[in-house]
């Protein structure tokens, strides 16, 4: 049988305490014990079944990550607070004062600032790298390198990751591949493709109604355990723990994300060619322009579509902010960050999610000012979507 992710969460089977058909919620900060050695034990990693503290784990936390592991197709997964929560414990639980990371130069902003500002302060160096390159992500790697570092599908600009041809390269050098799979849940699955570690911000798509922030790291059981490890576990230590409520609603939304999934594809899509048609500049990997669309279609899980995320360039930032300004006015979508909301949101990300880059370092990536991220909605009735935006465009000199 073939693997899809989306049958893999449905197959799982959760009852509440009292038969309920969403699992109880486990609205406890600490457990009790039956036994003063059982605490022992637990403290000491060696019971199954038993919880010592919700820093540590929670039922709840776990139905959760059993359903993004077999969503993932891993082993186990842990659950954190926010997408940084999980991206930070992982990377320094792997690496330390003298290690080495080669990461895609475009990535999410905070992940950038934390591998470029923030670790090097315990001694941990990155060098940034345009992952589409394998001969420079290979030149990259050093002795002390321990990590490749990429996003499945790029924040902003879109770039798709050779997840497979990265393996072969990690393997090679006994590294560990982290991919963060944030803007392409269920359309790719980096486990399946040779990724060590997947990482999402459970806040966008999987959530999916931008009412609570999460993040996970699905890997390994014996790499997941490690995190949690009360004597040197990174995110036990720095107690990067979800709260058992919001993970109880995550997991609910979970339950809808292949319907959500393929709407999101299918109105970017849309879009997306709409758009290209009208001379717009526009990077969508659906397309057949986009430079790694024939590469997307070998990683991809046919059904879920190429995602919800495309780009358009306005020509320059006043142009930029006027549209985003009156397709808010026009209730069109938001303009706000973050990313797979009903509705549709979109932001310039050099002044917003990527403005930790350096100007000099975006204009080298390709990252414009006039460079609008939409992360496309659920509407109803696309057709009608397009016509009011290209209307606001023709406002505001875009088009």
């Amino acid at each position: 049988m073939s693997f899809n992710p989306a049958d893999n969460i449905q197959d799982l089977q959760f009852f509440g305490e009292f038969g309920g058909v969403n699992p109880s919620i486990s609205d406890s900060s600490t457990y009790t014990f039956i036994s003063a050695k059982t605490m022992l034990d637990t403290f000491e990693g060696n019971t199954d079944g038993c919880y010592l503290y919700s820093r540590h784990s929670t039922p709840s936390n776990l139905y959760l990550g059993e359903a993004l592991a077999a969503m993932e197709g891993t082993e186990a997964a842990n659950v954190a607070s926010s997408g940084m929560g999980a991206i930070t414990p992982t990377i320094l639980q792997i690496c330390g004062h003298g290690d080495h990371v080669v990461s895609s130069r475009t990535i999410y902003g905070g992940t950038y600032a934390f591998l470029k500002n923030f670790t090097p302060r315990m001694g941990i160096e990155t060098t940034f790298v345009d992952i589409t390159k394998l001969r420079a992500v290979e030149a990259a790697i050093s002795a002390t390198t321990k990590i490749i570092y990429c996003e499945s599908v790029s924040n902003p600009l879109l770039e798709v990751a050779d997840i497979k041809a990265l393996s072969v390269l990690a393997k090679k050098y006994n590294l560990k591949l982290i991919v963060d799979n944030t803007f392409s849940p269920l359309s790719i699955s980096p486990a399946k493709l040779g990724a060590d570690i997947v990482i999402h911000s459970l806040t966008k798509f999987i959530n999916g109604s931008s009412d609570s922030m999460g993040g996970v790291v699905c890997g390994t059981l014996e790499f997941v355990n490690s995190l949690k490890s009360v004597i040197d576990g990174a995110s036990m230590l720095l107690g990067t723990s979800m709260d058992s409520l919001r993970s109880s609603s995550i997991l609910k939304n979970m339950r809808t994300l292949h319907i959500r999934i393929k709407q999101h594809s299918l109105n970017a899509a849309f879009l997306a060619n709409k758009f290209e048609k009208d001379g717009l500049k526009t990077v969508y990997p659906g397309l057949e322009s986009h430079p790694s669309h024939t590469l997307f279609k070998t990683m991809m899980n046919v059904e879920y579509g190429f995602g919800g995320m495309l780009t358009v360039d306005a020509g320059s930032l006043e142009k930029a902010n006027a549209l985003m300004e009156l397709m808010q006015e026009k209730n069109i979508g938001y303009l706000a960050v973050s990313l797979g909301f009903y509705k549709t949101l979109f932001s310039a990300p050099g002044t917003s999610t990527s403005s930790e880059i350096p100007e000099d370092e975006r204009k080298e990536m390709g990252l414009s000012e006039g460079l609008i991220r939409f992360s496309i909605g659920l509407d109803n009735d696309i057709e009608r979507t397009y016509k009011m935006m290209k209307t606001c465009m023709l406002e505001v000199g875009v088009l």
